[in-house]
């Protein structure tokens, strides 16, 4: 394997390396470079296919994974096996999902409790990171198929309101494909740089950008001053896009144009209905009306829907995205008639409705809507990406930490707290909490590496966090903080906040550390990331697995006299299968096992919580 000289002190690269931008979307996704004869952003695409490439991913038998436009079609042969809009699940857990659950043809799974949501298909379970990977992947193998070079080194995009955890499941997304994400960067910014604002030193303006995606909206103002890019405020709803357009044309389609014939849709009409919708969206950007005979349940249908009827249908969604407006232009203590220009992205934006409310709300400033609005922010990445290289010196890019800075946490792994390439000075904080009942002590091991086994990083101190008042497991609240200074000095400070118990420490990130050491720490987080993933999930599988069982005994122990022999049997005996599964080493037998113990067990939680409840307010008037 051919090594990549990579000078991690400046940041530099060798000219022939390519970097490439991405824009990870929810409906489609894309790849950009920066062309080395035109020096202009452009567009990779595989042979005479489309530029865009659908975010759908198809998981047939056999492991056999499928994606873009060849996946599209099992959208309506297989609903169940085709994942879409899985942007909207990154870096989140079930509650957080659950209301827009009914939108999905998939099965997302209710784990009853906070981490991060999971995804079933044919008996397997897959994590969002893990299908945003194969995205990635189908696009790195597009740009190298292109370019006939190896590609290893990225700048991928995000909605400027993603937090941590999402920004994390995409760097995390990134590295299971095989890339070294070097940079996260918001999207406004990158549509900014497409169209030129901010390249030049001399500019001084304020930028709002409205961005409205097949599933994400978000509206940021940005202050540009000679280079800099400040983002004022951000504003947006994750599950607001051109999906919920389609969402509305839908449910008037099936109102007005199957209730009086009793059909009963399925998965797989439904999905027909959803495409049809959005192609119906697409061609009224350019018409007055839309009709198609469409087949469901055997039965031709001729569907009609008018320009006039789908701006009455979608005038709330927009009218949402006009509130968002307005709070972000709150937020920044701006008035409309401050912003100097106005940038359109997202395939949504073609909507005419879109444009015409976005004009009236800016007084009739001009749109920046000439790039295809689908490309703008790939395009930006690219010009990103292209900065990153050092192509563009009259660009100044703010010092950056070059590895990790984490905790460990349970089953050794690695939680980062800041990030490679984090601009400094950097301030952030996480909060945990304790696994044990009573545990008044918390050993917390500083580390730095890009691996999420602790041993393979360098470890830089740790300490106690002492006099923890005694309380049940996962009812203390700890933040940890990070604050790493200009000089890359590293203060570590955890505070109980119930208590304001509290310990510092203070470390220096690099102290030891060559540049050679650096840069091999970097390079086996790029070769072994297939089996740190793997690694990943499975500890956290098995965590998530001990912490049930443990839970599950305490629980029966303190009620066994409220629950009936056989009951009390049956537990035990899921418990004995979950803890031969943790020894199975198998990820897929962990989540199985762990989820019959959870299903069969949440019944008896509910009855001895209604059974306290009653007693609570057991002769007591309730007004």
């Amino acid at each position: 394997m051919a090594l990549i000289p990579i000078n991690i002190k400046d940041g530099s690269f060798k000219q022939e390396d390519v970097i490439v931008g991405i824009d990870l979307g929810t409906t489609n996704s894309l790849i950009a470079i920066i062309d080395s004869n035109t020096k202009k952003p452009k567009i990779l695409k595989a042979n005479f296919d489309d530029i865009l490439v659908p975010s759908i991913i198809y998981l047939g038998k056999n492991k056999q994974t499928i994606v873009g436009n060849k996946a599209k079609k099992h959208l309506i042969e297989e609903p169940q096996n085709t994942i879409f809009s899985v942007k909207r699940l990154m870096g989140k857990s079930y509650k957080d999902v659950v209301e827009n659950i009914t939108t999905k043809s998939y099965k997302i799974i209710d784990d009853n409790n906070d981490s991060l949501v999971k995804i079933e298909v044919e008996g397997r379970y897959y994590t969002p990171v893990e299908l945003s990977s194969y995205i990635l992947k189908e696009l790195k193998n597009i740009a190298e198929t292109e370019l006939n070079n190896k590609i290893s080194k990225a700048v991928i995009t995000v909605p400027a309101y993603f937090n941590d955890a999402q920004r994390q499941a995409t760097r995390d997304a990134g590295k299971l494909a095989g890339l070294d994400v070097l940079r996260i960067i918001n999207e406004p910014t990158a549509a900014s740089l497409a169209y030129g604002i901010g390249i030049e030193q001399n500019q001084n303006q304020t930028v709002a950008v409205y961005d409205l995606g097949g599933g994400t909206f978000d509206i940021s103002i940005l202050k540009i001053n000679e280079g800099i890019f400040e983002v004022l405020s951000t504003n947006g709803d994750t599950n607001l896009g051109g999906d919920d357009f389609d969402h509305e044309i839908v449910k008037y389609w099936i109102e007005n144009f199957f209730d009086n014939q009793n059909l009963k849709i399925n998965n797989f009409d439904m999905q027909k209905l959803r495409i049809e919708a959005e192609n119906a969206k697409k061609y009224l950007s350019e018409h007055e009306n839309f009709s198609i005979d469409i087949s469901i349940n055997s039965r031709i249908t001729k569907l009609e829907l008018s320009l006039i009827k789908l701006e009455e249908l979608i005038k709330p969604i927009v009218d949402k995205t006009i509130k968002s407006c307005f709070n972000a232009m709150n937020d920044a203590g701006l008035k409309n008639s401050d912003i100097d220009e106005v940038i359109m992205v997202g395939g949504s934006t073609r909507v005419k409705l879109v444009k015409n409310e976005i004009k009236k709300f800016f007084e009739k400033k001009e749109l920046h809507d000439k790039l295809n609005p689908d490309e703008t922010v790939a395009l930006g990445a690219a010009i990103e990406a292209d900065i990153l290289a050092g192509n563009r010196k009259d660009i100044l890019l703010l010092d950056v930490t070059p590895l990790s800075l984490g905790i460990e946490t349970m089953g050794g792994l690695m939680d980062v707290i800041i990030p490679r390439n984090a601009k400094i000075p950097q301030s952030i904080a996480k909060q945990y909490t304790t696994s044990k009942d009573g545990q008044s002590n918390l050993r917390i091991s500083i580390f730095q590496g890009e691996r999420d086994n602790v041993s393979f990083n360098r470890k830089l101190g740790e300490f106690n966090l002492t006099g923890i008042p005694a309380m049940p497991a996962g009812l203390p609240k700890i933040e940890i903080s990070f604050m790493l200074d200009a000089d890359g000095i590293l203060k570590v400070k955890a505070k109980e906040l119930r208590s304001s118990v509290e310990q510092k420490i203070e470390v220096k990130p690099q102290y030891g550390l060559t540049d050679e050491e650096l840069e091999k720490m970097l390079l086996d987080s790029l070769l072994h990331a297939g089996e740190d993933v793997k690694y990943r999930s499975l500890t956290e599988a098995q965590t998530e697995a001990e912490q049930l069982i443990y839970t599950t005994l305490r629980f029966i122990e303190k009620n066994k006299n409220e629950l009936s022999n056989d009951e009390i049997e049956q537990t035990n005996n899921f418990v004995e299968q979950l803890k031969n599964s943790i020894k199975s080493e198998s990820k897929d037998e962990i989540l199985k096992a762990h989820d019959i113990l959870n299903d069969f067990t949440k019944p008896f939680a509910e009855r001895l919580m209604d059974k306290a409840i009653a007693f609570a307010i057991k002769g007591k008037k309730i007004d």
